[in-house]
């Protein structure tokens, strides 16, 4: 039998290293984020990947690039050793020389195909892909039935300002709590944020420390500050994924800090590592704030040193310590202010252990979470000693659920409901309705106004719902399973009032 020409061989492996990449690449990408949903690859695959974290990038080169590379040169070897002629089953008894290939090149070809096309298939499923096409022929109403567009209703500010600090916990979810607690752990991992809960406004899922749960399209960073500052889910359509181009950001929505601008406020936002991953300081920029610090800034104002880098940038010790020196300078002007700032160090695989990190639990995400608590906690505390604290609403969520889902498969029961941690300190208003609530991240941008001494005509702001007032969320009022599902969908609104300019 004569071997198969070498431009066919190339073709061969060529589509054996396309085929392995994107199932390799599938499983890896489940394995290390959990399932998040497709739009989250696409977001990600159509924005900046500068300064990803070296650990993130080096696990995929050996676990889902270089494997592929191998397995595509394996099938290219195996082809070109093929024997001239047939082999027979005497001959294999015999263990002839070259007995390596005992089948013709039809079948192989044939073999061939089918093996990539399960590949290709299998990868679609892992990562939801049919769900995100299905999407596009379902279209949803939501947006039509629901939305309240904050640029037409009426938000009266309190005669003195009241200041904002919104404080993102990456990844930080109720989950770590003790089981007694309504957590999933034998133990209490963040003991600080259990207590601050506590003795602040929770809104819970059930009767003691709790939160919302997995919401669509806000999965991941950027899609979790766009769903709680504009009151929607980061949609990324494939022929309309524009965010970040020419500096625009959903351009046409009417965001937490369009409106605080409008209001006279000063706005900053600090990030321990590159504002610019994901477009985060385009959509910042985009929506009226002033300042954002990031990585860099922080090298520029001898935080850390000009060459520093670990993690994602630098870790929490220093963010909170590049925060008290901005604060102070922030509510020494003439302004109400709002300071934003997303922590890193809880961030997925395993979090980074820094230097007050104890070992006090065999899981390093453990000790990670454990030491993230008792950082927040300081700080509050110094944010209690300054003289603006009296008249600042602090509000604190995680940004999302993790998605470090290796280590929930070792540790928890896969039928445990897992949710999003919140707090609000120093609200202007209170309510007793903060228990077995059903909610989403949308809900936090009335919510925070309404904190922060704001009247909501209506209680309604994008498709969120202000919790302290008597009107039921949107999950409420449907339930989660129809939210999410509305919000994964289609629609035409979405893209011609949010992705255009106005």
């Amino acid at each position: 039998m004569k071997k198969l020409k070498i431009p066919l061989l190339v073709i061969c492996a060529v589509f054996t290293f396309l085929g392995s990449l994107a199932l390799i690449s599938a499983l890896w990408y489940v394995n290390n984020f959990g399932d998040i949903g497709f739009s989250s690859i696409v977001f990600t695959l159509t924005t900046t990947k500068s300064n990803v974290e070296t650990g993130i990038a080096s696990s995929y080169l050996w676990k889902g690039l270089i494997p592929s590379i191998v397995l595509a040169v394996a099938v290219f070897c195996f082809l070109w050793c093929r024997p001239k002629t047939k082999i027979t089953f005497k001959d294999l008894k015999k263990h002839k020389k070259h007995t390596l290939y005992p089948f013709s090149s039809g079948v192989a070809s044939f073999l061939s195909v089918i093996i990539i096309l399960s590949m290709l298939i299998s990868a679609a499923y892992l990562v939801s892909l049919p769900q995100y096409v299905m999407s596009f022929f379902d279209k949803t109403d939501i947006y039509e039935k629901e939305y309240a567009d904050p640029s037409s209703i009426k938000i009266e500010f309190p005669e003195e300002k009241r200041n904002i600090i919104y404080i993102y916990l990456e990844s930080m979810e109720t989950t770590f709590l003790s089981q007694e607690h309504g957590g999933a752990l034998e133990y209490n991992v963040i003991p600080e944020l259990y207590d601050i809960a506590k003795e602040n406004v929770n809104f819970s899922h059930n009767n003691d420390v709790g939160g919302w749960p997995v919401t669509t399209n806000a999965t991941w960073t950027v899609a979790a500050i766009v769903s709680q500052t504009s009151g929607v889910p980061l949609s990324t359509p494939l022929e309309e994924n524009l965010y970040g181009i020419n500096n625009s950001f959903l351009p046409g929505i009417t965001t937490m800090q369009d409106v605080l601008r409008e209001n006279g406020y000063y706005q900053a936002v600090m990030f321990g590592s590159d504002a610019n991953f994901g477009y985060r300081d385009k959509y910042y920029y985009q929506h009226g704030v002033d300042k954002i610090y990031d990585l860099f800034s922080a090298r520029d104002d001898g935080i850390i040193p000009k060459d520093y880098q670990v993690w994602w940038g630098m870790e929490d010790i220093y963010l909170y310590q590049y925060a008290k020196k901005e604060l102070v300078k922030i509510a020494a002007q003439d302004k109400p202010f709002m300071f934003t700032m997303l922590t890193a160090d809880t961030h997925h695989v395993g979090g980074y252990k820094c230097s007050n990190c104890r070992s006090v639990y065999d899981e390093q995400y453990e000790n990670v979470y454990s030491c993230a608590s008792k950082q927040l906690a300081m700080f509050l505390e110094w944010l209690e000693k300054q003289p603006f604290y009296e008249n600042t609403t602090i509000v604190i969520c995680g940004d999302h659920a993790s998605m470090d889902k290796a280590y929930f498969d070792r540790t928890i029961e896969s039928s445990y409901n897992r949710h999003v941690y919140n707090c609000i300190i120093n609200s202007a208003v209170s309510t007793d309705n903060t228990k077995d609530r059903v909610f989403t991240p949308f809900d936090m941008f009335p919510t925070t106004l309404a904190a922060a001494g704001c009247r909501i005509e209506g209680e309604r702001l994008g498709l969120g719902t202000n919790m302290f007032s008597d009107v039921p969320t949107l999950s409420e009022k449907y339930s989660s399973e129809y939210v999410n599902e509305e919000i994964g969908k289609s629609s035409d609104f979405y893209l011609k009032r949010f992705c255009k300019s106005k």
